[in-house]
């Protein structure tokens, strides 16, 4: 057999594979990525609504007419909040009890409107400008004790 006579063509390589669809690995990484990602948003969610289920009662419970009676629920619903974080707290008294609300945030209770909670019960009337910012804070810091931070 005469090698000029062979018929020979050129060797044709397959084509590439397509990038649609998918090899079976990103299929399970693109899976694994969704299920991450709805775990994530339905933690935030539920966290979210817990949130807001704590303002709305933490706004029902301080609803009084009289500085005096919104003063007394802000006291009482920060020390039910901070039985959350440590058992003991809520028996604090005078000032060891206002470096339990300040944390490790600053001193707004020991040092801000947050001296009302010590004074502002033994006064015969209290200055509603006063009550409304103290409440703003311990708005805040309720959240933070229910949240179970220190």
């Amino acid at each position: 057999m005469d090698p000029s006579q062979l018929v020979l063509r050129d060797v044709h390589l397959p084509q590439a594979p397509g990038l649609w669809p998918p090899a079976p690995g990103w299929w399970l990484l693109a899976g694994a990525l969704l299920l991450i990602a709805l775990f994530a948003g339905g933690w935030r969610w539920t966290r979210q609504r817990q949130r807001r289920r704590w303002l709305d009662w933490f706004d029902r419970q301080t609803r009084h007419d009289d500085p005096l009676g919104e003063l007394a629920a802000l006291s009482a619903l920060l020390r039910r909040a901070a039985r959350r974080v440590d058992a003991g707290a809520d028996r604090l008294q005078g000032e060891a009890w206002l470096r339990f609300l300040d944390g490790a945030r600053g001193q707004a209770f020991t040092d801000g409107p947050g001296q009302l909670l010590l004074h502002g019960a033994f006064q015969r009337q209290v200055d509603a400008r006063a009550v409304e910012q103290l409440r703003m804070l311990a708005r805040a810091r309720f959240l933070e004790l229910m949240a179970g931070q220190r």
